[in-house]
């Protein structure tokens, strides 16, 4: 299992359309075949960067994945919305694999 992990650069001011962007994904991400953690928008501290994180079962699946989220029409709209009102100022994409697991469970105080 590989998780992605997408860091994004946006425009400060545009915050309010990074967040509809995420909430599309947050539909076609899911139904085009990778498990979405979540899109995580500023709140405190950085005012441009922002982050989208899911797990995909290898690179094999992620490009067959980014085939049907291209073809997914909402997807294309999506890619079409960010293009058009450019509040994506970078885009930087990470594979990483969970090196600590199994985890311990949660012991709360």
């Amino acid at each position: 299992m590989l998780t992605c992990f997408i860091r994004y650069e946006i425009d400060p001011f545009r915050k309010d359309a990074f967040i509809e962007y995420a909430r599309n994904w947050g539909q076609a991400i899911p139904r085009n075949g990778a498990d979405l953690i979540g899109y995580f928008a500023p709140h405190e501290g950085s005012a441009t960067t922002a982050y989208g994180v899911y797990n995909i079962e290898s690179l094999a699946a992620y490009e067959a994945y980014r085939t049907r989220l291209a073809a997914d029409p909402l997807g294309r709209e999506n890619y079409e919305f960010a293009k058009r009102e450019r509040f994506i100022l970078k885009e930087d994409r990470i594979f990483l694999t969970n090196a600590s697991l199994p985890h311990a469970k949660l012991v709360l105080p």
